[in-house]
């Protein structure tokens, strides 16, 4: 295991930052770590790096303990939100940063600098100012110099955070195909979840210093470990019920459950897609209180007579109209028993 996390713990006047966390990460193997702000996740981060000193625990890298190894002997990149480029070094000054600190020839530096800024898309581009660029060129010098010194591990801090939507869809692909050509093992911290679903082999996703699930993607997107994840997750669907053999009481009545869910009080998802409309007069009367266009569907925000709020997914041709009468079906497909 490259990276091990062993009951690694930080405090911050007396609060917990980061809880007895265990973690590992395989060589090559891309973990993201999600969370709301002050779950923990930039304080683990900083931990691995060495820049926040544990409380307790360890801090593993090839099976050996990291304590008191400082930042610049870890052999870790890092790679920060706001790439902290060299204002006053051009591009190519940039990037050849780790390698001069390493004792690296002018020609060593030279030819690893061009071949890095060909990997991420910036060839020829040596000699320009930081200033002059824009911020998907910003980033992208960053991870250059990031990568320079070849690091065991790669360590991604909220690394698209200031870029527009559009331009932080297609870096992460380039980045999936960039770490998984290089074979380049990466702990990333991120608040998008799309972008660490796109990005990581497993994702991490904590709450309040403290790991709540661990999985692949598909895992933790079909199977959220409980009600906090799946809210997490984007899901609203997210209420108290119980549970038997293969119905819940819920709120919105009898909803169908898998025949393998765990019975007794529990908290049921039901995914938008799981909410079926049908004609008014069968089913669960709703009122249809919002619609949101979400581009390959709409998002349509239902009302019952009593009990919380649905959200169901539609079509785009047949969605309903604010004010509209529908009923609601279950799909117990689409219904996940939490815990």
């Amino acid at each position: 295991m490259l990276l091990s996390l062993e009951g690694a713990t930080v405090r911050f006047g007396g609060r917990a930052a980061l809880d007895a966390v265990d973690l590992e990460v395989a060589e090559h193997e891309i973990v993201c770590v999600l969370g709301p702000s002050g779950s923990g996740k930039s304080t683990l981060l900083r931990a691995v790096a060495g820049l926040q000193p544990l409380d307790s625990g360890r801090v593993r890298l090839d099976g050996r303990d990291q304590a008191g190894v400082p930042a610049h002997r870890r052999g870790v990149g890092l790679m920060f939100q706001d790439h902290q480029l060299f204002p006053q070094r051009d591009v190519a000054g940039n990037v050849a940063f780790g390698l001069r600190m390493r004792g690296a020839s002018r020609a060593e530096r030279s030819e690893r600098v061009g071949e890095l800024l060909e990997l991420v898309g910036l060839p020829g581009a040596a000699g320009r100012a930081v200033a002059a660029l824009s911020g998907g060129e910003q980033q992208r010098v960053a991870l250059a110099r990031a990568l320079a010194p070849s690091p065991r591990l790669l360590m991604l801090d909220e690394p698209l955070g200031q870029l527009d939507r559009s331009l932080r869809e297609r870096l992460v692909v380039e980045l999936r195909e960039l770490f998984g050509r290089l074979g380049t093992t990466v702990l990333a911290v991120t608040h998008d979840q799309g972008e660490a679903f796109a990005l990581a082999d497993r994702v991490v996703v904590m709450r309040d210093g403290r790991i709540a699930q661990s999985g692949t993607p598909l895992e933790v997107w079909q199977r959220p470990a409980d009600a906090f994840v799946a809210r997490f997750l984007g899901f609203e669907n997210v209420v108290g019920a119980t549970v038997g053999d293969t119905v819940a009481v819920t709120p919105w009545g009898k909803v169908p459950v898998p025949e393998d869910a765990p019975q007794g009080t529990r908290d049921l998802l039901v995914r938008p897609a799981g909410v079926r409309l049908v004609p008014a007069d069968e089913g669960l009367r709703c009122t249809v209180a919002a619609r949101t266009f979400r581009g390959t569907h709409v998002a349509v925000r239902l009302q019952p007579g009593d009990g919380p709020g649905l959200e169901a997914a539609c079509p785009l041709r047949s969605a309903p109209e604010v004010g509209d009468e529908v009923g609601v079906e279950f799909d117990a497909a689409e219904i996940v028993v939490l815990g």
